[in-house]
């Protein structure tokens, strides 16, 4: 084929790292098409798609490198293999995409569930504090009712003491009662 029928790939305005790129897919589309092998089905750029030597050479002996050429035969099987590369892409970052949302999924739910039993031992703590608050109080007031009690017990031992001591001594009642 002759120059006249391609085109320099660097006309194309592509950076260099995507004429590698395509230079590299057209390489593989070469291999593919020279090994009378089926068309790509979107198996990308894995280790298994990568062209051999033999085969580079062989679509190099084809094709003038660095061009593209321009007959409607290439360009359609050049555009076929770059949508298959393309939807073999999009299918694998969905397949990322997919698994990213289950990992947060799974994330977020164990999260939730620490989040929730945080919650559950907080609501628990609060109710364990208010009882303690109760019975803090209960025991303050069962405190002044004891003193309050003994106090009046002091008192009725101190009156009973001062009965007994005015009563003449003839008629005590087994003396005086010890004081608590």
């Amino acid at each position: 084929m002759s120059a006249t029928q391609s085109v320099a790939d660097s006309v194309l305005g592509l950076t260099q790292s995507e004429l590698f790129l395509l230079r590299q897919q057209q390489q593989i589309l070469a291999q593919r098409s020279h090994q009378g092998g089926m068309p790509d089905r979107g198996r990308g750029t894995s280790r298994q798609s990568q062209p051999s030597s033999r085969a580079v050479s062989a679509a190099s002996s084809q094709s003038v490198p660095g061009r593209i050429m321009l007959d409607p035969h290439s360009l359609q099987a050049l555009y076929a293999h770059l949508e298959n590369v393309m939807r073999s892409i999009q299918r694998r970052i969905g397949e990322l995409e997919d698994a990213t949302e289950q990992s947060v999924r799974n994330s977020s739910s164990r999260a939730g569930g620490v989040v929730q039993n945080a919650e559950n031992e907080i609501v628990r703590m609060r109710r364990i504090m208010a009882e303690i608050d109760k019975l803090e109080e209960e025991f303050e007031k069962i405190k002044r009712i004891r003193d309050k009690i003994k106090g009046i017990r002091n008192n009725v031992d101190e009156l009973s003491d001062r009965l007994d001591r005015s009563r003449p001594s003839g008629h005590s009642s087994g003396g005086a009662r010890p004081r608590r």
